[in-house]
């Protein structure tokens, strides 16, 4: 694992139940100002592995970035099953949810 990887989940795992993040913060937290598709590779392929919390991960708009039937509908359930607010849009206010 590259010292990037690691510093990714590193902040992914510090996003705390009931509480979102977003692609690009994730990113600039871990020292990588444009990383925010690399956090999209990292939960692709590492969330299992890992036991990451992929669900906490959005875009910086507070939009769910997965289409429906590629498991929008589970990071919708899951985010609510933590309390956080997701409306029928799919989008959760970062002012009030954000890390």
């Amino acid at each position: 694992m590259t010292e990037t990887t690691r510093k990714i989940i590193e902040q992914i795992l510090a996003v705390p139940r009931g509480r979102v993040s977003s692609y690009r913060d994730i990113a600039v937290k871990a020292g990588l100002p444009n990383g925010a598709r690399q956090t999209v590779r990292v939960l692709h392929s590492m969330s299992e592995k890992y036991g990451l919390p992929w669900y906490r991960i959005i875009r910086s708009n507070g939009s769910i970035a997965l289409e429906e039937g590629a498991g929008r509908e589970l990071q919708i359930t899951l985010l609510r099953d933590e309390g956080v607010e997701v409306s029928a849009e799919g989008r959760v206010d970062m002012g009030r949810f954000g890390c």
